[in-house]
């Protein structure tokens, strides 16, 4: 499973699980808070009442029918009260007093007057200085089909200092079972909008990461195939330094190999010439005729020339070679770097009455670097009008296929053998030149295909009917023109 996956479920889980609890908590806070709120006022309720009675009862003047109109007044109001959002048309408070014997002498339903109410808790404890409460569930008067939690507070009646009697209030629970499922479906709807929040959010990081580390993956995995490519930017420091820690590792490990591996095919290709020229000098301490001695240091010279040109191409390979990137990208008309570079081959090509042809769109342009596309051409045409036989055919031409310039260079002339086909780009790998025999120093197509690679193209090289073909692409880049 991707680590982005896992992430997103990890955080998925994490903040359902805190958004349960948070839900539960808060919803098992919630009916203790409505229910101890309750209380409080049942026993301010109970304690005002209490003190305005407290004169009738100790006198017993307490006139029942008084008090059941007052109550029956009460129960039948309309308070019409919007409470947060709650309509409140009724009133639900239910009282009754007893004697200090716990005999009940009113009951605002008018039920129970003259039962014995001494065994329960809010009259029992009252009666004797304490704090008396009870809940019980019974049955609503509105509905008897429907049971109900009911709270009972008790508060004394004092004559003298003395407890004569209690009166009692009581509220049904379910009065504030409307506020409760209110709070609930409130704490529910913003608990439902944060975890969509929290899950959009964990979303969206998940994805972030997943990208992030899909480009590091494959930025790390081209690099060990020694590919180039420019390294991802990321927001953030730790991703930054981590693909920069690749970058430099890389580059150290392709230094070691680099390194090692020049040795090894330099120091080879360096015995021929420098064997040449030992020989030479040491035939030249003899008496040596004149064009003898002429001859040897012509020898020399060659060899000596051919020493430079392998140590050029050498740096200029390896300069290449370090490149991960362009430094320097300009607007390039193909025609004239064409131009340029057949300029530079106008002798030979004068002298073999080579036949060029040239097909090229004169506004066809691309982004890259003049130096190294330059050099690039020139080592291809170079090898082309090398191999070629007296009055060949060189054709060059161009066409844009998928945003990318598709550039052709075949030359008439003698077919590369298939055993050498597959080492064509081998550092110091060379074919004898069919007029002189001789070899090339074998870092041209080398030092081709990775200046096309810093350009973000390709090139092939296959056999035609009647010669060789070499097949560049590269892409136009933003700032290219493509031919009418």
């Amino acid at each position: 499973m991707a680590l982005s996956k896992r992430i997103f479920i990890f955080y998925f889980f994490f903040v359902a699980l805190c958004g349960y609890f948070m839900v539960h908590l808060f919803s098992e806070q919630v009916y203790p808070s409505v229910r101890q709120t309750t209380e409080e006022t049942l026993v301010d309720t109970a304690n005002f009442l209490a003190e305005v009675v407290s004169f009738d009862l100790q006198d017993d003047k307490i006139t029942p029918e008084y008090l059941q109109k007052r109550m029956e007044s009460y129960q039948a109001r309309d308070p019409r009260a919007n409470i947060w959002g709650i309509e409140k048309n009724d009133v639900s408070l239910h009282i009754y007093i007893t004697d200090s014997e716990g005999i009940v002498v009113f009951d605002s339903r008018n039920q129970a007057v003259g039962k014995d109410y001494s065994k329960w808790r809010d009259v029992y404890l009252t009666l004797r200085g304490q704090y008396g409460a009870r809940s019980t569930t019974e049955a609503l008067s509105s509905d008897p089909t429907v049971m109900s939690s009911t709270m009972y507070v008790g508060a004394p009646i004092y004559q003298n200092g003395e407890i004569i009697g209690v009166l009692t209030v009581s509220k049904p629970s379910h009065t504030t079972d409307a506020y409760i499922a209110s709070a609930k479906a409130e704490l529910t709807f913003f608990a439902i909008i944060l975890l969509g929040t929290s899950l959009l959010l964990g979303a969206i990081l998940s994805w972030w990461l997943g990208v992030s580390y899909r480009k590091l993956i494959d930025y790390a995995s081209k690099l060990g195939k020694g590919e180039r490519e420019v390294p991802p930017k990321f927001y953030g420091k730790d991703l930054n330094v981590l693909t920069s820690t690749l970058s430099n590792l890389r580059a150290e490990l392709d230094g070691k190999e680099y390194i090692e591996n020049y040795i090894n095919t330099l120091t080879h290709e360096l015995k021929s010439p420098l064997a040449a020229i030992r020989g030479a000098s040491e035939l030249l301490q003899n008496d040596l005729d004149p064009k003898t001695a002429q001859r040897f240091l012509h020898n020399i010279d060659r060899e000596g020339a051919r020493l430079q040109n392998l140590i050029d191409r050498v740096l200029h390979l390896s300069m290449v070679e370090k490149k991960q990137t362009l430094e320097v990208r300009e607007p390039l008309h193909l025609s004239k770097l064409i131009d340029e570079v057949l300029s530079s081959y106008s002798v030979i090509i004068t002298q073999k009455s080579l036949q060029v042809e040239i097909d090229i769109a004169p506004d066809l342009r691309f982004l890259g670097d003049h130096f190294l596309m330059t050099q690039a051409l020139s080592n291809v045409i170079h090898n082309a009008v090398d191999f070629m036989p007296a009055n060949g055919l060189l054709s060059i031409t161009a066409e844009v296929i998928d945003n990318a310039i598709i550039l052709q260079i075949n030359n008439e002339g003698p077919q590369i053998p298939d055993y050498a086909l597959s080492r064509l780009y081998e550092r110091f790998y060379s074919l004898p030149r069919p007029d002189s025999g001789e070899k090339s120093t074998g870092l041209g197509l080398n030092f081709v295909k990775e200046v096309i690679a810093l350009h973000h193209g390709k090139m092939r090289i296959e056999n035609r009917m009647k010669g060789v073909n070499v097949t560049i692409e590269i892409p136009l880049g933003d700032s290219s023109i493509k031919p009418h």
